[in-house]
């Protein structure tokens, strides 16, 4: 080992010359630095030198000699361990493996530990090498060992050398044994690899980890003892450190036998007195059994033997993970429950190891009808779950049920070109409209599928009779959307907005009515949650903010003085201008103040990032902000002012409760306090749902500044309410 130095500090990377590539994987390129290779088998101080240029003493530790004559070591600042070199770990009997458990101050002894103090806050604070001498002990009592302790700082940690008192040249001279012992006796497999990556001496613990004699491995090529795995792995490695990404040093190799070893690499350039690069000295760590015990353990504990799908144990970690991200993100999933039909016969007719195979080619149907994003897991006998996450619509699950059913139904081949029919039963339960937890939501699911095996096998079931019935109704709800939104079938109705204390009609509420054609007309409380399913909801609005927008333009122009038309939407209609809604408005080049947009109160909770954005654009466009329906949400009072509302929307709920008798009511309280908080707020208030002259005069008393609902007029076709503004003022004021 006489011949091996620290490489120059200007030394570049040496690409491997065409004829030495004999040890490395096929397909590598020619110009493949030394440099990357041995990063790739965990060496790592060739390219720090590189980065910072320090100078070769300096980076003694950082190369980590691995068989250098003196101990080195890497201490945190309160003395830990972080890294030692072989002679360092037998100096003080520790496992060289696990140093971070080991403080080096535990093995001064402790009348030189105020020497010992001194000297690491003088390494600590220098990046020149500082001395101390003292004595070292394995264990309290035994008599000391004196040694020269040299350090000096390494960004926070310090490099600490430790010669025996006789200096280094008396080491070097009598070393040759001692690292013979060393080498022989190691715990770990040391390999050195030539210029050309081919075995040039190994210890006896190395050729026993690969089952070979010392003699055989000699001269071997470093990937002639490896599969195609463990070549693929060191050439992902490879690239991994070409393109500045951290590498793994866990490799694989084959032993003799045949058996796989796969162990942890360090690897360290070697260089001659010039500079020139001789090889690697690699120490190796054999992981196999705890790799293998690792892996069979989470194996077992997560998935099923006989499928390979997840097991129930981990089907239960990956539900709980989905439905926080349901809670999260305010969508939903669908959990489906699916037992095996007439799976006892088949087990009693032909055997478990043909139910078995039946198992398994189920298994491989189901997961065919999955996506890439959901889970199938295996929970029991012949009982599988699916979970789907971020659905758009309810009937996406119901198309999964329907997928699952159809390939059950097909026959499943059987050993002696038997066949095997069985069929499924589907329950469907939603989170979080049908439960709490996650136990719930499997219980539920489960409930539903019973349902469906008591309701005649062979087909899905909601939770609920309700449910179910409601799914039917959605399809056919859907169905009409559809073809209502390519037939034009949705019409603005208005309702009148007066002043309260002018008596004018100056604003008006948009309305969207559906004229079935079965049916009659519908409010949008009978439609809106079968369009957001139906995925048509915001197709439908932005319709509807068209409409709008040349409608007040056209009143405007016929009455000749401002009028305003207020119309709802919903947050998602709010983010999503796919239809070109808002274009369409700011092109009409609206008078300010000609539209308000009500938003429902609960919107204000969400992410600030998300809609203040949307929001600033509806002002930027001269549009005001109404909070509708304020009091039966949860908006904190700051909210109003970031969000720059104009408006404040009192619920009919509130207005309801409202009566002659009524001055000293709680539902009056809660008006007037809306109120005098809009007002000092510097915002206006609207009441809704005021039907008869007694709530619309509490209501004026009150200071309220605007008033709408059947005492004043129903909502009506644009006609109609054009007719009641150029009246001015609406005689129900008047009838006080």
């Amino acid at each position: 080992m006489d011949n091996l130095h620290h490489a120059p500090d200007t030394l570049l990377p040496t690409p491997l010359e065409p004829g030495l590539l004999q040890g490395l994987p096929p397909g590598l390129p020619a110009e493949l630095s030394q440099e990357s290779l041995l990063a790739a088998l965990g060496g790592q101080a060739l390219a720090q030198r590189r980065a910072t240029g320090v100078d070769a003493e300096r980076t003694l530790f950082d190369e980590l000699y691995l068989l250098s004559p003196v101990g080195a070591f890497l201490l945190e600042p309160d003395t830990t361990i972080a890294q030692v070199n072989i002679t360092g770990a037998d100096l003080l009997g520790i496992d060289r493996a696990r140093p971070g458990s080991e403080r080096f101050r535990s093995y001064v002894a402790p009348r030189f530990l105020h020497d010992f103090d001194a000297f690491v806050a003088r390494a600590l604070a220098s990046d020149q090498p500082q001395r101390c001498q003292l004595q070292l002990q394995r264990t309290r009592g035994e008599r000391g060992a004196p040694v020269t302790l040299i350090g000096c700082a390494a960004d926070s940690a310090l490099r600490l050398t430790v010669e025996p008192a006789e200096g280094r040249l008396h080491v070097l001279e009598h070393s040759e044994e001692r690292f013979r012992r060393i080498v022989q006796t190691a715990r770990e497999g040391i390999w050195e690899l030539d210029r050309a990556a081919c075995t040039a001496f190994v210890n006896p613990r190395m050729a026993e980890m690969l089952g070979y004699a010392v003699e055989e491995m000699r001269g071997k090529p470093l990937v002639g003892f490896m599969d195609a795995e463990g070549r693929s792995l060191l050439e992902r490695n490879i690239a991994r450190q070409q393109q500045g990404v951290p590498g793994r040093h866990e490799f694989k190799f084959m032993r003799k036998d045949g058996g796989e070893l796969w162990v942890h690499v360090a690897a360290n350039p070697l260089y001659d007195a010039h500079g020139g690069y001789l090889g690697a000295l690699a120490l190796v760590s054999d992981i196999t059994e705890h790799r293998e015990s690792a892996e069979l353990a989470w194996q077992q504990a997560n998935f099923d033997a006989l499928t390979g799908l997840p097991n129930r144990n981990m089907f239960q970690e990956r539900l709980r993970h989905e439905m926080k991200k349901v809670r999260r993100e305010r969508s939903f999933l669908a959990l489906l429950f699916i037992d095996l039909d007439q799976f006892k016969q088949i087990n009693d007719r032909f055997g478990h190891q043909q139910g078995d195979a039946l198992l398994v080619q189920a298994a491989a149907r189901l997961g065919a009808c999955m996506r890439a994003t959901d889970t199938l897991a295996r929970i029991g006998g012949d009982e599988f779950v699916a979970i789907l996450p971020g659905l758009g619509h309810v009937q996406d699950a119901e198309r999964v049920a329907q997928d699952i059913i159809a390939v059950l139904n097909r026959p499943f081949e059987l050993a002696g070109a038997q066949q095997g029919h069985v069929s499924g039963s589907v329950g469907i339960a939603l989170y979080p409209s049908d439960a709490a937890d996650a136990d719930e939501l499997l219980r539920h699911a489960d409930q539903a599928m019973y349902a469906a095996k008591n309701g005649g096998r062979n087909r899905y079931t909601y939770f609920t009779e309700d449910m179910q019935s409601a799914a039917q109704q959605r399809v056919r709800l859907a169905d009409d959307l559809r073809r209502a939104t390519a037939g034009n079938e949705f019409e603005l109705y208005y309702q009148p907005i007066v002043n309260l204390k002018s008596g004018v009609v100056e604003r008006a509420e948009a309305l969207l009515r559906w004229h079935h054609p079965e049916r009659g007309t519908l409010n949008p409380a009978d439609f809106i949650a079968g369009a957001e399913s139906a995925g048509v909801l915001i197709e439908i609005g932005a319709r509807a903010m068209r409409q709008a927008a040349d409608q007040v333009l056209a009143w405007q122009r016929t009455l000749g003085r401002p009028f305003q038309i207020s119309i709802n939407m919903s947050a998602a209609q709010l983010r999503d201008d796919a239809h070109g809604w808002l274009r369409y408005v700011e092109a009409l080049k609206l008078p300010p103040k000609s539209l308000v947009v009500d938003l429902p109160e609960d919107l204000l909770n969400e992410s600030a990032g998300q809609m203040l954005e949307p929001v600033r654009r509806l002002h930027a466009l001269g549009m005001q902000v109404a909070l509708d329906d304020f009091g039966t949400g949860h908006s904190a009072l700051a909210q109003l002012k970031e969000f720059a509302i104009d408006y404040l929307k009192i619920d009919r709920s509130f207005v309801a409760g409202l009566t002659s008798s009524a001055h000293n009511s709680g539902d009056l309280v809660l008006c007037e306090a809306i109120i005098l908080l809009a007002h000092k707020l510097g915002l206006e208030v609207v009441a809704e749902g005021v039907e008869t002259p007694a709530q619309l005069a509490l209501l004026k008393d009150a200071g309220c500044d605007y008033a709408q609902g059947y005492v004043f007029a129903r909502p009506a076709p644009a006609a109609d309410v054009l007719a009641l503004a150029r009246r001015g003022t609406l005689g129900a004021i008047g009838a006080e």
